[in-house]
């Protein structure tokens, strides 16, 4: 029996920073409401041509992999964590197996969303603690800024998303004391169609449907959010699934040093932080910069506060992720 542990993080955003102001030039909306509301103040966007949901995360990966000190050829398997793949299939994990010229390991592809990542993540845990593999490439990436609608229709979701990629390198780690400790994985389908893209599907409404109805006013292949009734779904599942964690693991909420929530709004990290009475230094967000990347976000966020050392050895590190499904997940690190 193994523990899996992260040897190395990295993460890519594309450069087009776009802002709540650049926003209120093609919408009616404005800086001070989507602050209010969501706390973001700018996110990125690619420009097309210059990078997909496979190519972000292939550039995330290269810094993981680096940072790991193992080159590709250790790769073992391959999770990838998206809602935004570049095709409907093949999905983007065959895709980072052939860009980055890794062996004929196995690629899989994650589609639980916001919570992607962490689901991503428990599954190579397992892979790793039975002993099947060493080194697991996880990435979560997502390129939203193609598929919104960037009208006024479509301001209450538009603006809250962004692209972005996050890659970790889970490895072999015989000290049972360090690495993953736990992961809690749960999902209510009932409410599926509170936050969803309905359409292209097989089951309602195909590419054909949508292209002999030719209708303007068609909005089934954007996204769609029940905002309010996600909120009220996430600050409680999000509180759930923390205690569940470390109920598990025998801790107190006093023993969480760093908790990356998924940066789905800045309003439900500071809810939950004020529940748990966690301190500033203990809860890392950074929806402000770069808005909700979905699966990439917990990534991207673990990555950034590693790099500011803001995580340290030996500190006890808790994931947490809520979303469209719904489906939610929570992961405790020893670090």
């Amino acid at each position: 029996m193994y523990h899996s542990k992260i040897t190395g993080l990295g993460f890519y955003v594309p450069d087009n920073i776009v802002t709540n102001d650049d926003l209120s030039k093609i919408m009616d909306t404005n800086d001070e409401w989507i602050q209010e509301r969501t706390g973001i103040q700018e996110r990125r966007h690619v420009i097309r041509g210059q990078d997909t949901t496979t190519s972000m995360g292939v550039k995330a990966a290269k810094i993981a992999i680096e940072r790991a000190k193992i080159d590709t050829h250790d790769i073992d398997f391959v999770i990838f964590a998206t809602l935004s793949p570049d095709y409907y299939f093949p999905g983007p994990g065959v895709l980072v197996q052939r860009d980055l010229g890794l062996r004929t390991v196995g690629a899989l592809d994650v589609r639980n969303q916001c919570s992607g990542f962490v689901y991503a993540l428990s599954v190579a845990d397992q892979y790793i603690k039975t002993g099947m593999y060493k080194n697991i490439l996880v990435i979560g990436s997502e390129l939203h800024s193609t598929g919104l609608d960037m009208t006024t229709r479509g301001r209450g979701v538009s603006v809250i998303f962004g692209d972005g990629a996050g890659a970790a390198v889970l490895s072999r780690e015989e000290d049972l004391s360090k690495g993953i400790l736990s992961t809690h994985l749960h999902s209510e389908g009932q409410h599926a169609e509170e936050l969803t893209v309905i359409a292209p599907g097989m089951g309602k409404r195909w590419v054909t449907d949508i292209i002999a109805d030719n209708n303007p006013d068609d909005e089934s292949y954007f996204p769609y959010m029940n905002g309010q009734f996600v909120f009220k779904n996430a600050v409680v599942r999000f509180s759930e699934v923390i205690m569940e964690g470390l109920q598990t693991n025998n801790l107190q909420v006093s023993d969480i040093d760093m908790l990356i929530p998924h940066q789905a709004n800045l309003r439900i990290s500071q809810f939950i932080q004020q529940k748990f009475k966690l301190t500033d230094d203990q809860v890392f967000n950074n929806i402000q910069k770069y808005g909700n990347t979905t699966a990439a976000s917990i990534p991207i966020a673990l990555t950034e506060a590693w790099e500011q050392g803001k995580i340290k050895e030996g500190d006890t590190v808790v994931l947490a992720a809520f979303g469209s499904g719904f489906t939610w997940a929570s992961a405790i690190i020893k670090w």
